[in-house]
């Protein structure tokens, strides 16, 4: 009998890794629950008077091992009952979850009049992608008169799109774009202001690397050697994983400065 149950349950445990994603937790708790019986009725063979098959000692040395299998039945049990509620909150938190995006979603689609904003035109845009175009379009000309080299025309439109979107998506590019045009112009003083306000505003930004760069060539043009080489000193502490190009040309500018 011993030889046998042991055999189930081998078997048992062998056969849980390939057909674990077919069992359920209340599957396995049966499985457990049945084991835990079967350990139970080996136990009361094993105690009955006028068993032949072990002897006393093997006997003892059966009825240890089953009550240490049996402890670790009832624990395996513990913990895929603590797992199966485990299982329930997360269940009941993501469809609270759920439940509260579709609520919000429903209202914005006009289940709550005070959520839904200023309403869409007739037309069918959607006013928020206006400001975005116009911003968008606002940007790529200025971008443009500076591509082609004219640094005044680009250093106006620049400045009338900051003043426009003070906030936007664009803003830290087109700081630093002004500070290109004006340099392009030969305005370092205003080029250094632009730089500095560009990284002000997002200094972890991608733009910010090279506002520095563009801030420290500009305090050099107008004599502050010492601050401009500081500032490159503070791209590379700042900076750890900028790209290669901007690395070369701050090892050259330090050279060119005389930098320390």
């Amino acid at each position: 009998m011993l030889k046998r149950f042991f055999g189930v349950f081998l078997v048992a445990a062998l056969a849980g890794p390939a057909g674990a994603q077919e069992l359920t937790l209340r599957d396995i708790q049966g499985d457990l629950a049945i084991l835990s019986q079967q350990l139970e009725t080996l136990r009361g063979e094993l105690s009955a008077t006028g068993n032949t098959d072990l002897t006393v000692r093997d006997a003892a040395s059966a009825q240890v091992r089953i009550d240490e299998i049996s402890a670790d039945l009832q624990a395996a049990l513990g913990r895929v009952q603590a797992l199966e509620i485990k299982i329930g909150q997360i269940i009941d938190d993501g469809t609270r979850r759920i439940g509260d995006i579709e609520f919000r979603i429903s209202e914005l689609e006009g289940g709550d009049p005070t959520l839904l904003g200023t309403p869409a035109p007739l037309g069918g845009a959607d006013p928020a992608s206006d400001v975005i175009s116009a911003e968008r379009k606002a940007f790529n000309a200025a971008k443009k008169a500076l591509e082609a080299g004219d640094g005044a025309a680009a250093s106006t439109l620049l400045q009338d799109f900051l003043v426009t979107f003070p906030d936007g998506p664009l803003t830290a590019e087109a700081r630093y774009l002004q500070g290109e045009a004006l340099a392009l112009e030969g305005d370092y003083q205003n080029a250094a202001r632009s730089y500095l306000s560009g990284f002000s505003g997002a200094p972890d930004g991608k733009f910010a690397p090279l506002s520095l760069y563009g801030l420290s060539l500009s305090l050099f043009q107008i004599g502050q050697a010492e601050q401009a080489c500081l500032t490159l000193a503070e791209i590379q502490i700042r900076y750890v994983d900028i790209d290669d190009g901007l690395s070369r040309d701050i090892v050259e500018q330090r050279e060119a400065m005389a930098c320390p």
